[in-house]
């Protein structure tokens, strides 16, 4: 498959990431309850971002889901490539966009910030290491093909590699 890039180690599909806490854009202390995002609406409630309506008295700080939008910094990559994918990208692309839907209703910071295609290949950048895993596994077991998940614990960067 791909060459390993320093810092990266492969993941097995049958385990749980176990994600470091050396992410820049993790808050860095508990917000104030409840706290809007100024840009996409989601509230930190109850411990976490959800999508429910900001009481008129909520602090205002953007979430980190729009700051790495804001940045162009993603968690994760995708890259989707092969004759396969070429041929069957509109319906491949339609469950990307699906799946990461399904996410984002109950994981806010769960966004996808840009597709590309890069030469022959098709590559999706997101806001979290799980969603840009979810996206890989999904297209795996939808179609098939080779899936090659790396992670770098000291970037909290997950690159999934698909090909078929």
């Amino acid at each position: 498959m791909n060459k390993l890039p320093s810092g990266f180690h492969h993941v097995s599909h049958d385990r749980p990431l176990l994600e470091q806490h050396s992410d820049a854009y993790r808050m860095p202390g508990k917000l104030s309850e409840p706290t809007v995002c100024p840009q996409c609406s989601a509230v930190f409630h109850k411990g976490r971002w959800q999508w429910i309506e900001a009481p008129a008295n909520a602090q205002r700080e953007t979430c980190p889901a729009c700051k790495r939008i804001h940045d162009n910094f993603p968690a994760g990559y995708v890259t989707l490539e092969g004759a396969y994918f070429n041929a069957h990208s509109e319906e491949i692309m339609r469950m990307v966009h699906n799946r990461e839907q399904h996410e984002r209703i109950e994981h806010p910071l769960k966004r996808i910030i840009s597709t590309e295609k890069q030469g022959d290949a098709t590559v999706i950048t997101t806001t979290d290491i799980h969603l840009a895993r979810g996206i890989g596994e999904a297209v795996h077991h939808a179609y098939q093909g080779g899936l090659e998940l790396q992670y770098n614990p000291g970037e909290n960067l997950l690159r999934a590699y698909w090909k078929r």
